[in-house]
């Protein structure tokens, strides 16, 4: 069963959603996703070589002393996650920015993450009434329900009138 908004619209389907049918307070829980050893280092090696995520020897003299999950790979994986989970139906994701990104607890090789995503504000945009703003806080979780990562996103959307056309 989809989630729908008190205007009808589908949460996570596959129609547009416009600014005018998001309301403060919806909620979005996406799929899992269980990161590996290899998907680790293969990140590591091509975006964030540092020896905690390489291998598990370089991990194991590390701060954190053993092999976790680049905090941008999981910041990866998280918007994937979003994007699968299709708050917005079949309207993108577009970003304006990302605020209070937070690094909670390491992400180790076995975990099995999902993310969660509330509507926190909504606000009509002050010098083009055909885009929509609205601040959506993002919560990643692991298997044990524990925050691995939270972030705030602030993203724009077309309102009915943008999609109206000129």
């Amino acid at each position: 069963m989809t989630a729908t908004a008190s205007s009808g619209a589908a949460i996570g389907g596959d129609q547009p959603r416009y600014w005018d049918d998001v309301e403060v307070g919806e909620r979005v829980r996406s799929a899992g996703f269980e990161f590996s050893r290899e998907a680790i280092f293969a990140f590591a090696r091509q975006y964030d070589p540092q020896p905690m995520h390489l291998s598990e020897e370089g991990a194991a003299k590390s701060f954190f002393g053993e092999l976790i999950a680049s905090g941008w790979q999981t910041a990866c994986v998280t918007f994937r996650l979003m994007v699968d989970a299709r708050p917005l139906g079949s309207t993108p994701l577009v970003g304006l920015e990302i605020k209070e990104m937070k690094f909670e607890r390491p992400v180790r090789p076995g975990d099995q993450v999902y993310a969660e995503g509330e509507v926190l504000e909504r606000r009509a945009s002050k010098t083009r009434p055909e885009r929509g703003v609205i601040v959506m806080r993002v919560v990643t979780m692991n298997q044990k329900d524990q925050p691995v990562m939270s972030q705030l996103w602030v993203a724009i959307m077309p309102t009915r009138l943008g999609a109206a056309g000129p």
